[in-house]
């Protein structure tokens, strides 16, 4: 993902943007257009954020509210569950309760707005940072999961070995390797067929 420091940048930082509030809007367009190699893009009035997002692809969506709105929070969680990007929302009014709901949507970043539009930049480099710091830890716990998943299905097909040819651990283990070298297959893919059957 680029981000708005990047030594060497091959394309700008694309950017949607998402709120009704025109003025707003602009203010929060000038202020990340100055930040350089920008493409700022829009959410069309009446589209979905999801569908927008899948087609334009963001870097960075930036969700602008006007009060806290949590039927507004459905889009968000779509873009989370199905192309997850970093998300910025910005609010005019504080709702702890509301927050909590929207980090847990999948927002990267929530803003309490006051009369002054702040410096943006900083707000979505901090969001880009939390949102791949997120994804790296969910990452590693799937991976860890799948890992201690793989261990416990060759763990059982281990015993049935055991119990059916009558033989210790190592000799059901060099069985299973055995087996899954001769027919180019995963251990773990071996050990589930024997689960299985």
């Amino acid at each position: 993902m680029t981000t708005f420091n990047s030594a060497v940048r091959a394309r700008p930082v694309k950017i949607l943007l998402a709120d009704d509030n025109q003025e707003r809007a602009e203010a929060v367009s000038r202020s990340l257009t100055e930040a350089g190699n920008v493409e700022i893009v829009r959410l069309a009035p009446g589209a979905r954020l999801l569908d927008t997002v899948t087609l334009e692809k963001p870097d960075v969506v930036i969700v602008d509210m006007s009060r806290p709105d949590r039927d507004g929070l459905d889009g968000i969680r779509e873009v989370s569950e199905s192309v997850p990007r970093p998300i910025v929302m910005f609010v005019d009014r504080d709702d702890r309760t509301f927050m909590e709901e929207a980090i847990a949507a999948g927002v990267s970043s929530y803003n309490l707005l006051g009369s002054a539009i702040p410096d943006v930049k900083p707000i979505v480099r901090v969001a880009v940072a939390i949102f791949r710091r997120h994804r790296q830890l969910a990452d590693d716990l799937a991976r860890a999961r799948t890992k201690i998943d793989d261990h416990d299905t060759i763990k059982r097909a281990k015993a049935i070995l055991m119990k059916q040819r009558k033989c210790d651990e190592p000799t059901a283990h060099r069985w299973l390797r055995r087996t899954a070298m001769n027919r180019g297959r995963r251990l773990v893919d071996v050990a589930a067929e024997i689960i299985d059957a």
